[in-house]
């Protein structure tokens, strides 16, 4: 059974920001305060089932993931993981800057890049391996629980070597908005999110933050406790 509290390293927006609110009021949850909040009246509009269709995304909070949820190795502590974010966050660096679009992505809705974007991938494999230290080792029912027989061999290798198939070659940035939806319920909510989002006029979003998450048991959502900008 996956130990607990669990940490990842994800991107969001900063607790004041139109896109952390737009996805806050989506999922009924704002990872920021820990708070429920009321579904939007258009996304109950189109899907009455709404609380049921954000179920997946409202555990962990509107992000993107950087580096997954882990349970910290023998011997490192909370604190160290803090210090560790607030030294990567240091490091000067490219801060990457997408031009946001929300579309589909392996059957789910998310916010993605239009195109894509190399120091995002930079980013993200150097948070793989720069906090990979603070990682337990998978146990074996979480390794099952991943499914490797749908992996492939590539995504086999890098659960096995870093705990999470869809790093590196494999990663793809997404700030995740529903759970896996069919074909023919895909596109009103698709419409309906787009809509919403054109509404922010966010032409470009930099990735420009790291945000400590925290799930304390299995029943708990994520929040985070701690964030820290990119040095530039």
């Amino acid at each position: 059974m996956t130990g607990f509290p669990r940490y990842a390293i994800y991107f969001a927006a900063g607790a004041d920001s139109a896109l952390s609110r737009f996805g806050a009021k989506l999922l009924g949850y704002d990872a920021y305060t820990g708070n429920e909040l009321p579904f939007p009246e258009e996304a109950l509009h189109v899907a009455p089932d709404w609380r049921d269709v954000s179920a997946d995304p409202r555990k962990y909070g509107f992000h993107a993931t950087l580096k997954a949820p882990m349970t910290l190795a023998p011997g490192r502590t909370e604190a160290e993981l803090a210090a560790a974010c607030a030294a990567f966050a240091g490091k000067a660096r490219r801060i990457p800057a997408i031009r946001p679009v929300v579309d589909s992505i392996s059957g789910f809705i998310a916010v993605i890049p239009a195109d894509p974007v190399e120091p995002l991938q930079e980013l993200a494999a150097d948070c793989v391996r720069d906090f990979d230290s603070f990682r337990a080792e998978l146990t074996t029912q979480d390794r099952a629980r991943r499914k490797p027989e749908k992996l492939s061999e590539r995504q086999r290798d890098y659960l096995d070597r870093w705990g999470y198939p869809y790093v590196m070659e494999e990663f793809r940035f997404h700030m995740t908005l529903t759970g896996r939806l069919d074909a023919d319920r895909r596109g009103p909510i698709l419409e309906m999110l787009r809509t919403r989002f054109a509404s922010l006029g966010l032409d470009t979003l930099a990735i420009d933050r790291l945000a400590l998450f925290k799930q304390d048991d299995a029943r708990a959502r994520f929040r985070i406790i701690g964030e820290w900008v990119l040095a530039r």
